[in-house]
């Protein structure tokens, strides 16, 4: 028997290439900076300057503006890879990872500027993506 998935949307899964320049400036010792310069459009690179802000500058922010620039470039990258606003965004697939992140980062930075309806959203979309909040974490 074939035809459509009566469970819903088939997972969404970027490209295998999605974050490639910016894991190749990150792979030969460069800062997420220069990540974020050589590849703008790199989720994984706002990610990682958004939890760094969080983590080791404490600026919320800052980490809110990194984290949502990330999570706007990952929406646009998952749309051209199919995605229709809704189902599986699996965290096992490493390009997926550079979105989740920003997306958990963004719960974060929200969650810390008091922002609450927004950090919220944020774990909700987590958890609609497939995914949960402890699980992204894990891949830092």
């Amino acid at each position: 028997m074939t035809g459509a998935n009566l469970l819903g949307p088939e997972p969404t899964r970027l490209p295998d290439g999605a974050d490639a320049d910016a894991r190749a400036v990150l792979t030969a010792g460069g800062d997420p900076r220069d990540a974020a310069r050589r590849a703008p459009a790199s989720s994984l690179a706002w990610a990682l300057l958004a939890e760094r802000a969080l983590r080791d500058e404490g600026d919320p922010v800052a980490a809110y503006a990194y984290a949502r620039t990330g999570y706007h470039r990952g929406l646009d990258a998952l749309r051209r890879a199919g995605w229709r606003g809704q189902g599986p965004i699996p965290a096992d697939h490493e390009p997926n990872q550079g979105f989740l992140r920003a997306l958990l980062a963004l719960a974060e930075a929200a969650e810390a500027i008091e922002e609450d309806e927004e950090a919220a959203r944020c774990e909700q979309f987590l958890v609609d993506s497939g995914t949960s909040a402890a699980e992204v974490a894990g891949l830092r």
